[in-house]
């Protein structure tokens, strides 16, 4: 992952094996242990990752950790997100979406394919 700013650029390598061992910048990263996902911020599209994998029916509450990549400087840390799934609004599927590390919680909703629909304060898709 690359980013370019005024003050220059930055890079920042991330590498996750299938039992959960996370590298960044090739340096064992203990505290993403067990983690399946990566977030990034302010991105739409990273929350599906999780929201496809989990396939929880209505009522379903699941605990995604993930590792997340802050924008600004692409330091990488540990982020706890929890999902739940709400009713499904037409064609559409709700999650209530919680992350205690910035004290933010909102509704995301998504199309039948787990893209985004309406991620409150980031994203909205015109239908």
């Amino acid at each position: 992952m690359r980013g370019r700013s005024a003050t220059g650029s930055r890079s920042v390598t991330l590498e996750a094996d299938r039992g959960g061992r996370w590298l960044v910048n090739g340096a064992v990263a203990a505290d993403l242990e067990g983690f399946r996902d990566v977030d990034l911020e302010s991105s739409a599209v990273t929350n599906a990752l999780p929201v496809r994998r989990l396939d929880l029916a209505v009522g379903q509450r699941a605990d995604a950790p993930a590792a997340y990549v802050r924008a600004v400087d692409l330091t990488v840390h540990r982020l706890e997100q929890t999902y739940t799934r709400a009713a499904d609004d037409g064609s559409c599927q709700r999650y209530d979406y919680t992350d205690p590390t910035f004290a933010f919680a909102c509704q995301l909703t998504y199309d039948d394919s787990a893209l985004v629909v309406n991620y409150p304060g980031i994203a909205t898709r015109a239908l």
